[in-house]
């Protein structure tokens, strides 16, 4: 891309130059029209510089959505690979050798799991592309919020500590009904917690907290993982964007969860806003009310 930038702006300073010349030549013909010649001649130089800089920033803004879709597509790719591999060696393992029922069990139980996260992935991207084509409606009802963070937290929940394992720590204030979307409301639970497990020190604690207070109810994710830098606080809700690059980035993910979340809590008229904690990760903090 540097090329055809450096191209373009070598032809404005051509065309610049070319319009003081023929300017100086003019008030040199013309000395009774200076004031015309340098009106004139100053409001076209101020269209032309921001003509360019409005279509250098357009043409920045367009390579850098490029960029996080490719980033998109490399994740997307390493997201299902993995499960897929995963799901494929239990059920040859179970295939081709002689295994308890235990065994069976456990493997099968296993591929579940990996089946669910690649359920909850397909659910994030055909969410997030009806709400790019506002084709999505959002119905309404009345539902326990509590029930639905209970059953989320212990879907996800680690019963056991290795090193590739968090524990979630869940404190959730009983009967707390709400009127939302229960699907999309499920999607939002799910994505803030799997994040912050994401981007946790195995073994850390993620602490998830559902309370009512002076009329609202407040969702609290906290982890002690990386944390976000605060120029970053307010981009981690745009579609695809991810902290570096997929070539370089550990941590998996597809860059749609954050926007999800933020997108269905505003069909809500319900907030979010990300923290630091202490010593260290951060706090996201839903406000419905």
């Amino acid at each position: 891309m540097k090329k055809p930038f450096i191209i373009f702006y070598a032809l404005i300073i051509y065309a610049v130059s070319e319009l003081v010349w023929w300017g100086y030549m003019l008030m040199k013909l013309q000395p009774q029209r200076i004031g015309m010649i340098l009106g004139e001649g100053s409001m076209f130089i101020l269209i032309l510089v921001v003509g360019a800089y409005s279509l250098h920033a357009s043409i920045n803004k367009e390579r850098k959505l490029q960029e996080q879709k490719r980033n998109f597509l490399l994740s997307v790719t390493h997201e299902l690979k993995s499960p897929l591999a995963s799901i494929k060696i239990l059920l040859q393992t179970i295939q081709k050798r002689s295994l308890t029922k235990e065994q069976v069990l456990d493997f099968v139980s296993k591929s579940l799991l990996d089946v669910e996260r690649l359920d909850d992935m397909v659910e994030n991207m055909l969410l997030a592309s009806k709400i790019d084509n506002r084709s999505y409606t959002f119905p309404k009802n009345s539902f326990n919020l509590s029930v639905l963070v209970d059953s989320i937290v212990n879907r996800l929940q680690i019963t056991k500590c290795d090193c590739n394992q968090q524990i979630i720590d869940a404190e959730i204030e009983p009967k707390i009904e709400i009127t939302g979307d229960k699907f999309a409301l499920t999607s939002v639970v799910t994505n803030l917690i799997e994040n912050a497990v994401k981007y946790s020190s195995p073994c850390s604690a993620v602490a998830v907290k559902l309370f009512s207070k002076d009329d609202k109810v407040y969702l609290e994710v906290a982890d002690q993982g990386i944390g976000i830098a605060d120029n970053e606080k307010t981009r981690i809700f745009d579609k695809f964007y991810r902290v570096g690059s997929e070539d370089t980035r550990n941590t998996k993910g597809t860059g749609l969860g954050l926007y999800i979340v933020k997108e269905v809590l505003d069909k809500h008229q319900a907030s979010i806003k990300v923290r630091d904690n202490r010593p260290a990760g951060s706090v996201f903090e839903v406000v419905f009310g």
